[in-house]
Protein backbone atom coordinates (compact mmCIF):
# COMPACT_ATOMS: atom_id res chain seq x y z
CA UNK A 1 0.00 0.00 0.00
CA UNK A 2 1.63 3.20 -0.84
CA UNK A 3 0.65 6.25 1.80
CA UNK A 4 0.24 9.82 1.45
CA UNK A 5 1.77 10.94 4.37
CA UNK A 6 5.68 11.21 5.10
CA UNK A 7 7.13 8.11 7.20
CA UNK A 8 10.87 8.57 7.65
CA UNK A 9 13.21 5.51 7.22
CA UNK A 10 10.23 4.55 4.42
CA UNK A 11 10.87 4.76 0.33
CA UNK A 12 9.25 7.71 -1.01
CA UNK A 13 8.12 8.15 -4.58
CA UNK A 14 8.16 11.20 -6.25
CA UNK A 15 7.09 12.27 -9.77
CA UNK A 16 8.98 15.02 -11.97
CA UNK A 17 6.82 16.23 -14.91
CA UNK A 18 8.58 17.54 -17.29
CA UNK A 19 8.87 17.51 -21.17
CA UNK A 20 11.28 20.80 -21.15
CA UNK A 21 14.58 19.08 -20.97
CA UNK A 22 14.08 16.04 -23.93
CA UNK A 23 12.63 19.18 -26.03
CA UNK A 24 15.70 21.34 -25.21
CA UNK A 25 17.42 18.47 -26.33
CA UNK A 26 15.89 17.49 -29.65
CA UNK A 27 13.69 14.83 -28.64
CA UNK A 28 10.41 13.45 -28.56
CA UNK A 29 7.64 15.00 -26.31
CA UNK A 30 5.82 12.90 -23.73
CA UNK A 31 7.84 12.47 -20.91
CA UNK A 32 5.53 14.55 -18.69
CA UNK A 33 3.03 11.93 -18.73
CA UNK A 34 5.87 9.49 -17.34
CA UNK A 35 5.13 9.64 -13.68
CA UNK A 36 1.23 9.29 -14.51
CA UNK A 37 1.94 6.36 -16.19
CA UNK A 38 4.32 4.45 -13.62
CA UNK A 39 2.25 5.13 -10.46
CA UNK A 40 -0.88 3.09 -12.30
CA UNK A 41 1.50 0.50 -13.30
CA UNK A 42 3.08 0.43 -9.86
CA UNK A 43 -0.57 0.59 -8.30
CA UNK A 44 -1.32 -2.86 -9.80
CA UNK A 45 1.44 -4.56 -8.08
CA UNK A 46 1.54 -6.32 -4.48
CA UNK A 47 3.76 -5.27 -2.23
CA UNK A 48 5.21 -8.67 0.35
CA UNK A 49 6.63 -6.34 3.28
CA UNK A 50 5.74 -3.78 6.29
CA UNK A 51 8.49 -0.79 4.71
CA UNK A 52 6.52 2.41 4.65
CA UNK A 53 5.98 3.47 1.15
CA UNK A 54 4.25 7.25 0.60
CA UNK A 55 4.02 9.08 -2.26
CA UNK A 56 5.59 12.57 -2.10
CA UNK A 57 3.66 14.12 -5.03
CA UNK A 58 4.73 15.44 -8.38
CA UNK A 59 7.26 18.47 -9.22
CA UNK A 60 6.10 20.17 -12.64
CA UNK A 61 7.99 21.88 -14.94
CA UNK A 62 6.00 25.08 -15.68
CA UNK A 63 6.33 26.23 -19.14
CA UNK A 64 10.43 26.94 -20.04
CA UNK A 65 11.45 27.35 -16.68
CA UNK A 66 13.37 24.22 -16.16
CA UNK A 67 15.47 25.41 -13.72
CA UNK A 68 13.15 25.85 -11.08
CA UNK A 69 11.25 23.02 -11.03
CA UNK A 70 14.85 21.32 -10.64
CA UNK A 71 15.57 23.36 -7.47
CA UNK A 72 12.12 22.80 -6.09
CA UNK A 73 12.36 18.56 -7.11
CA UNK A 74 16.18 18.92 -5.37
CA UNK A 75 14.76 20.72 -1.99
CA UNK A 76 11.92 17.90 -1.88
CA UNK A 77 14.45 15.25 -2.50
CA UNK A 78 16.86 16.54 0.33
CA UNK A 79 14.31 16.53 2.44
CA UNK A 80 13.23 13.14 2.17
CA UNK A 81 16.51 11.54 2.26
CA UNK A 82 17.48 13.46 5.41
CA UNK A 83 14.77 11.96 6.64
CA UNK A 84 16.44 8.65 5.79
CA UNK A 85 14.27 7.60 3.65
CA UNK A 86 15.15 5.79 0.22
CA UNK A 87 13.61 8.39 -2.88
CA UNK A 88 12.76 6.51 -5.68
CA UNK A 89 11.85 9.74 -8.14
CA UNK A 90 9.83 9.34 -11.65
CA UNK A 91 10.46 10.75 -14.58
CA UNK A 92 10.33 13.16 -16.40
CA UNK A 93 13.53 13.33 -18.85
CA UNK A 94 16.80 12.40 -17.86
CA UNK A 95 17.00 16.15 -16.50
CA UNK A 96 15.61 14.70 -13.91
CA UNK A 97 19.13 13.09 -12.39
CA UNK A 98 20.77 16.55 -12.21
CA UNK A 99 18.33 17.73 -9.67
CA UNK A 100 18.09 14.50 -7.59
CA UNK A 101 21.56 13.88 -7.01
CA UNK A 102 21.89 17.65 -6.11
CA UNK A 103 19.18 17.36 -3.22
CA UNK A 104 20.36 13.40 -2.12
CA UNK A 105 23.59 15.05 -2.01
CA UNK A 106 22.85 18.13 0.20
CA UNK A 107 21.31 15.69 2.46
CA UNK A 108 23.80 12.81 2.66
CA UNK A 109 26.90 13.90 0.62
CA UNK A 110 29.20 12.54 -2.32
CA UNK A 111 27.46 9.12 -3.92
CA UNK A 112 28.06 7.20 -6.68
CA UNK A 113 26.76 6.98 -9.73
CA UNK A 114 25.94 3.88 -11.93
CA UNK A 115 23.77 4.77 -14.53
CA UNK A 116 21.90 2.38 -17.02
CA UNK A 117 21.68 4.53 -19.94
CA UNK A 118 22.38 3.97 -24.19
CA UNK A 119 23.88 7.26 -23.67
CA UNK A 120 26.32 9.29 -21.44
CA UNK A 121 24.31 12.28 -21.04
CA UNK A 122 27.05 14.52 -20.44
CA UNK A 123 26.55 16.86 -23.20
CA UNK A 124 28.34 20.59 -22.90
CA UNK A 125 25.50 22.83 -23.74
CA UNK A 126 24.54 26.51 -22.70
CA UNK A 127 21.86 25.63 -20.37
CA UNK A 128 20.36 22.22 -18.61
CA UNK A 129 18.76 19.74 -20.76
CA UNK A 130 18.20 15.48 -20.98
CA UNK A 131 21.49 15.04 -22.55
CA UNK A 132 23.46 17.41 -19.62
CA UNK A 133 22.74 15.85 -16.77
CA UNK A 134 25.83 14.53 -15.43
CA UNK A 135 27.79 17.22 -16.74
CA UNK A 136 26.28 19.18 -14.55
CA UNK A 137 26.56 16.79 -11.34
CA UNK A 138 30.76 16.44 -12.54
CA UNK A 139 30.82 20.56 -12.22
CA UNK A 140 29.06 20.24 -8.88
CA UNK A 141 31.25 17.59 -7.48
CA UNK A 142 34.52 18.07 -8.62
CA UNK A 143 37.12 15.71 -7.89
CA UNK A 144 34.61 13.86 -6.06
CA UNK A 145 32.79 12.97 -9.09
CA UNK A 146 32.04 8.89 -9.07
CA UNK A 147 30.33 7.50 -12.39
CA UNK A 148 29.61 4.56 -14.25
CA UNK A 149 27.66 4.04 -17.54
CA UNK A 150 26.46 0.10 -18.19
CA UNK A 151 24.67 -0.34 -21.72
CA UNK A 152 26.39 2.77 -23.79
CA UNK A 153 25.41 2.73 -27.73
CA UNK A 154 28.58 3.42 -29.19
CA UNK A 155 26.88 4.21 -32.23
CA UNK A 156 24.81 6.46 -30.31
CA UNK A 157 27.27 8.71 -28.64
CA UNK A 158 30.24 10.76 -30.44
CA UNK A 159 33.59 10.78 -30.07
CA UNK A 160 33.66 13.68 -28.03
CA UNK A 161 31.62 12.37 -25.59
CA UNK A 162 33.83 9.23 -24.95
CA UNK A 163 36.47 11.76 -24.61
CA UNK A 164 34.66 13.50 -22.12
CA UNK A 165 34.36 10.82 -20.59
CA UNK A 166 37.46 9.16 -20.33
CA UNK A 167 38.85 12.77 -19.23
CA UNK A 168 36.40 12.69 -16.12
CA UNK A 169 37.38 9.12 -15.25
CA UNK A 170 34.16 7.30 -16.35
CA UNK A 171 33.74 4.43 -16.17
CA UNK A 172 31.85 2.70 -19.21
CA UNK A 173 30.65 -0.91 -20.32
CA UNK A 174 29.16 -0.68 -23.71
CA UNK A 175 25.65 -2.22 -24.43
CA UNK A 176 27.75 -4.96 -26.72
CA UNK A 177 29.97 -6.11 -23.72
CA UNK A 178 27.21 -6.71 -21.69
CA UNK A 179 25.47 -9.02 -24.37
CA UNK A 180 28.32 -11.22 -23.96
CA UNK A 181 27.86 -11.44 -19.97
CA UNK A 182 25.15 -13.70 -18.40
CA UNK A 183 22.82 -11.51 -16.13
CA UNK A 184 24.98 -12.69 -12.47
CA UNK A 185 28.18 -11.07 -14.41
CA UNK A 186 26.68 -7.85 -15.70
CA UNK A 187 25.43 -7.95 -11.40
CA UNK A 188 28.92 -8.47 -10.63
CA UNK A 189 30.43 -5.38 -13.23
CA UNK A 190 28.32 -3.07 -11.11
CA UNK A 191 28.40 -4.26 -8.49
CA UNK A 192 32.53 -3.38 -8.74
CA UNK A 193 31.41 -0.31 -9.95
CA UNK A 194 29.70 0.94 -6.54
CA UNK A 195 32.18 -0.59 -4.52
CA UNK A 196 33.01 1.31 -0.93
CA UNK A 197 31.17 2.80 1.28
CA UNK A 198 29.61 6.13 -0.62
CA UNK A 199 25.64 5.97 -0.15
CA UNK A 200 24.44 4.95 -4.47
CA UNK A 201 22.25 6.76 -6.82
CA UNK A 202 20.68 4.40 -9.27
CA UNK A 203 19.43 6.00 -12.57
CA UNK A 204 18.01 3.79 -14.97
CA UNK A 205 17.09 5.24 -18.42
CA UNK A 206 14.55 2.87 -19.99
CA UNK A 207 15.89 3.69 -23.11
CA UNK A 208 18.94 1.03 -22.74
CA UNK A 209 16.39 -1.67 -22.97
CA UNK A 210 15.29 -3.11 -26.38
CA UNK A 211 12.88 -1.28 -28.13
CA UNK A 212 10.57 -4.44 -28.29
CA UNK A 213 10.40 -4.43 -24.07
CA UNK A 214 10.70 -0.57 -24.03
CA UNK A 215 9.02 0.98 -27.04
CA UNK A 216 7.96 4.15 -25.37
CA UNK A 217 10.61 6.37 -24.56
CA UNK A 218 12.23 9.59 -26.48
CA UNK A 219 15.13 7.82 -28.59
CA UNK A 220 14.05 3.81 -28.50
CA UNK A 221 17.35 1.43 -29.06
CA UNK A 222 18.46 -0.15 -32.07
CA UNK A 223 19.96 -3.24 -29.78
CA UNK A 224 19.73 -2.77 -26.13
CA UNK A 225 20.38 -4.50 -23.07
CA UNK A 226 18.04 -7.73 -22.05
CA UNK A 227 15.59 -7.09 -19.49
CA UNK A 228 17.10 -9.89 -17.26
CA UNK A 229 20.37 -8.35 -17.01
CA UNK A 230 19.39 -4.89 -16.41
CA UNK A 231 17.34 -6.36 -13.71
CA UNK A 232 20.01 -8.02 -12.11
CA UNK A 233 22.08 -5.21 -12.16
CA UNK A 234 19.27 -2.97 -10.24
CA UNK A 235 18.36 -5.60 -7.81
CA UNK A 236 22.49 -6.50 -6.92
CA UNK A 237 23.19 -2.78 -6.39
CA UNK A 238 20.20 -2.92 -4.49
CA UNK A 239 21.06 -5.57 -2.04
CA UNK A 240 24.30 -3.26 -1.16
CA UNK A 241 21.84 -1.92 1.42
CA UNK A 242 23.36 1.61 0.14
CA UNK A 243 21.07 2.39 -2.30
CA UNK A 244 20.34 6.50 -1.21
CA UNK A 245 18.28 7.33 -5.04
CA UNK A 246 16.61 5.79 -7.87
CA UNK A 247 15.22 7.49 -11.08
CA UNK A 248 13.91 6.03 -13.91
CA UNK A 249 13.51 8.52 -16.57
CA UNK A 250 12.25 8.80 -20.58
CA UNK A 251 9.20 6.88 -20.79
CA UNK A 252 7.13 8.70 -23.04
CA UNK A 253 3.56 7.32 -22.86
CA UNK A 254 2.78 8.85 -26.09
CA UNK A 255 4.70 5.97 -27.72
CA UNK A 256 3.81 3.01 -25.68
CA UNK A 257 2.09 -0.22 -26.61
CA UNK A 258 -0.13 -1.55 -24.21
CA UNK A 259 1.62 0.17 -21.34
CA UNK A 260 4.57 -2.44 -21.94
CA UNK A 261 7.30 0.06 -20.99
CA UNK A 262 5.34 1.63 -18.19
CA UNK A 263 4.74 -2.23 -16.97
CA UNK A 264 8.63 -3.17 -17.09
CA UNK A 265 9.93 0.35 -15.59
CA UNK A 266 7.52 -0.49 -12.71
CA UNK A 267 8.42 -4.43 -12.24
CA UNK A 268 12.07 -3.01 -11.88
CA UNK A 269 11.17 -0.37 -9.05
CA UNK A 270 9.12 -2.96 -7.48
CA UNK A 271 11.87 -5.39 -7.18
CA UNK A 272 14.84 -2.58 -6.58
CA UNK A 273 12.50 -1.55 -3.73
CA UNK A 274 12.03 -5.01 -2.31
CA UNK A 275 15.57 -6.13 -2.83
CA UNK A 276 16.57 -2.98 -0.51
CA UNK A 277 14.10 -3.65 1.86
CA UNK A 278 15.43 -7.10 2.11
CA UNK A 279 18.68 -5.92 2.44
CA UNK A 280 18.03 -3.23 5.43
CA UNK A 281 15.84 -5.22 7.53
CA UNK A 282 18.70 -8.18 7.28
CA UNK A 283 16.19 -10.87 5.09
Amino acid sequence: MIRREAAAGGVALVGFSSDEGVQRNGGRAGAAEGPAALRHALADLAIHDEAPRFDAGTVTTQGEDLETAQRELSERVRDLAAAGNLVVVLGGGHETSFATHRGVREARGEMSIINLDAHFDLRDAPYPTSGTPFAQIAQLCGDQFNYSVLGVSEPNNTATLFHTAARLGVRTVLDTELAQLSPAECARVALDCVAGQRPIHLSIDLDVLPASTAPGVSAPAGFGVALEKIRAIATAVAGTGRLALVDVVELNPRYDIDARTARTAARLIHDIVAAHVRCRSGR
